[in-house]
């Protein structure tokens, strides 16, 4: 069990997919990492001896930004954004795409659970209305 930057990686998965698992590396990043510590993409992290493990750490503290500083990095520039208020910052504020995608009928894992608005059918606007009353008499205060 191989641990890099307090994640700990797949036995059973080949270092360059394992690696992918840090927040910060990607693809792109596993190649030039693996090239520049000289492992093999193909090995098994299970495979990997304490050397290759140990390159491969001081390779990610020496050359890439990962975890918590890289989270860190990527706070200040949404924070400067709203700070200045920009427009990319504001939708930043409104909890919104902040790159151009469009919102009439997309984006809703950034705008959360649709919630109706406008017309509902008679049936359902007289269950709103009869539940509305129910709950109304049930709350009104007994005269004595």
């Amino acid at each position: 069990m191989a641990r890099i930057m307090g994640i700990t990686l797949p036995d059973e998965k080949r270092i360059d997919y394992s690696l992918t698992t840090i927040y910060g590396i990607g693809w792109g990043n596993v190649g030039k990492l693996l090239k520049l510590t000289n492992v093999s993409p193909d090995k098994k992290v299970k495979e990997i001896t304490e050397e290759e493990l140990r390159r491969i750490t001081e390779a990610l503290e020496k050359d890439f930004k990962v975890e918590g500083d890289l989270r860190e990095v990527i706070n200040g520039d949404i924070k400067r954004l709203k700070e200045i208020g920009s427009y990319r910052g504001s939708r930043h504020i409104k909890g919104l795409p902040s790159r151009g995608q469009r919102t009439k009928s997309n984006a809703r894992t950034k705008r959360g659970k649709r919630k109706t608005v406008g017309a509902l059918r008679k049936e359902a606007w007289a269950k709103l209305e009869a539940g509305k009353t129910a709950e109304a008499v049930k709350e009104k205060p007994k005269a004595k």
